[in-house]
């Protein structure tokens, strides 16, 4: 059997040199190296800005949306979408392990991979059934789990379903947790999503009856969502593209001292400077969004004189898978309502 590296340099077909996660193309060979971890996949959970983008370029037709993803995967080895540069998640069965492989999997765990689909080898024998309301797509066919990566073994107490769709935006709440403190005052720019959803439970839970979090989102059917949970202080609907009124909005709300910590949880580009701007100097945003632009965030932050902290979303953290998966426990609202929209 061929020894391979931890981080699965080895598949990398080209360019040479790099890692799988920015590589054009990799290795989709289903033979499994010494250290890997070999998946039979039920389930892939693409991220919000990827399928966004993949549906609006199938012009809604699910036909199409399936011909896409597969040729995204025949031509790259992996699910990296070409247009977002993201990927999602999956859930499914380890079937083989390599003897060189270290960890606690067994032949028969079902695991989420909370690695990112765009540096998975993945092979799609057949796409099965797309649920765009969910983001989330049933196909048959397997996929290889490096030394490196990281996996949650699905929970016995909540559905397959609805752990993957909250999985698959564990590094939101998780973040949220780290970040927040009592009395914060902190913004949540597409707050009625799935991972805005989690964030503002999170953000209220650490920042407490003296903070104030303040839920933004462009859609009354969103918005309509996180009030019924009502975690938040503050309900605003707004467009998130649209930086001074979302600032003039906050500056309102703050009595002008604006926000300690801003989140970005949308799926669509050009809400940089919604969040730059409803933040204070010296604090701090984040940014989950894949559609995310360093270079607007950076210069943008420049361009209006901004002494701010800027967090790239980096969708790990340690713990967060638990993190998430207690909220589901902690918060039957939020289980319930996860459960009806995407499990």
């Amino acid at each position: 059997m061929k020894k391979g590296s931890p981080y699965g340099t080895h598949r990398v077909i080209s360019p040479k040199g790099v890692l799988p996660q920015p590589a054009d193309v990799i290795d989709n060979t289903m033979e499994i190296y010494d250290n890997e971890v070999l998946i039979d996949v039920q389930t892939l959970n693409i991220d919000s800005a990827s399928f966004t983008q993949i549906e609006e370029q199938a012009n809604h037709d699910v036909e199409e949306i399936k011909k896409i993803m597969m040729g995204i995967v025949e031509k790259a080895g992996k699910h990296k979408n070409p247009v977002t540069g993201s990927g999602g998640m999956l859930i499914g069965t380890v079937k083989e392990i390599g003897p060189a492989y270290e960890g606690d999997l067994k032949v028969g765990d079902k695991i989420a991979t909370l690695v990112s689909l765009s540096l998975t080898p993945l092979k799609i024998d057949e796409i099965i059934e797309v649920r765009p309301d969910i983001d989330q797509v049933d196909i048959k066919g397997q996929a290889i789990l490096f030394q490196s990566g990281l996996y949650a073994k699905l929970p016995t107490d909540i559905p397959e379903g609805l752990a993957l769709s909250a999985l698959d935006v564990a590094g939101a709440p998780a973040q949220t947790a780290k970040f927040v403190k009592p009395g914060d005052t902190v913004v949540i720019v597409g707050g009625g999503g799935k991972s805005g959803l989690l964030v503002t439970y999170e953000a209220k839970k650490r920042a407490g009856i003296t903070g104030n979090v303040i839920c933004i989102d462009g859609f009354d059917k969103s918005l309509d969502r996180a009030k019924k949970l009502g975690y938040a202080d503050h309900y605003v609907l707004a467009d998130a593209t649209d930086a001074v009124g979302i600032y003039d909005k906050v500056m309102e709300l703050t009595d002008g001292k604006l926000a300690d910590l801003v989140i970005n949880c949308v799926n669509i580009e050009n809400t940089e400077m919604s969040c730059i701007l409803a933040c204070k100097d010296n604090g701090l945003v984040y940014f989950f969004s894949m559609a995310t632009s360093f270079t607007k965030a950076a210069l943008g932050a420049e361009g209006v004189g901004k002494d701010i902290d800027m967090i790239v979303g980096n969708g790990y953290c340690k713990g967060h898978a638990e993190i998430t998966l207690q909220i589901l426990r902690e918060s039957e609202p939020i289980r319930k309502m996860f459960q009806e929209l995407y499990a």
